[in-house]
């Protein structure tokens, strides 16, 4: 079966069938506009978005009367930054910038991809964080630059 288009989130949708089949996703997947993916039922899928649109968690891939298939992400390892000042703030995300390092940032949260460099970074400035794991809305996006 070839996935070309997302019917819907189940985080929206009211009425959902009875059963549900997963796919397991890692969130760098979910920008993947063309991939093989098999359900938790063992059920090979190919995913060929006709739309230019990033995979979310809850996306439903398929569903009628009885079935749904639906995008679970798994968790990252991350690290969850909470600096204690606006310019601690600015004094981090110069420094992950730096380093071209991609970042989420929830409430009062920066949140980046574990990396032990970036613990030892946060422990030598003494910035606020939490190792965890951590269902990710969306994907860490790297941003294309070059230093010429």
């Amino acid at each position: 079966m070839i996935i070309e288009e997302i019917i819907g989130n189940i985080k929206r949708t009211e009425k959902l069938p009875t059963h549900i089949e997963r796919v397991y996703l890692r969130s760098d997947d979910l920008v993947k506009k063309i991939q093989r993916v098999k359900t938790d039922h063992g059920n090979e899928l190919g995913i060929r978005l006709k739309e230019a649109k990033d995979l979310k968690d809850g996306d439903i891939l398929f569903q009628d009367e009885k079935n749904s298939i639906v995008i679970s992400v798994i968790e990252d390892d991350v690290i969850v930054i909470q600096p204690t000042s606006l310019i601690q703030m600015g004094e981090i995300a110069h420094q992950l910038g730096n380093r071209h390092l991609p970042a989420q940032f929830e409430n009062d949260e920066m949140i980046v991809q574990y990396d032990y460099l970036v613990e030892k970074l946060l422990q030598e400035l003494d910035v606020p964080f939490v190792r965890e794991k951590r269902t990710m809305k969306e994907a860490f996006k790297h941003i294309g630059h070059s230093h010429d």
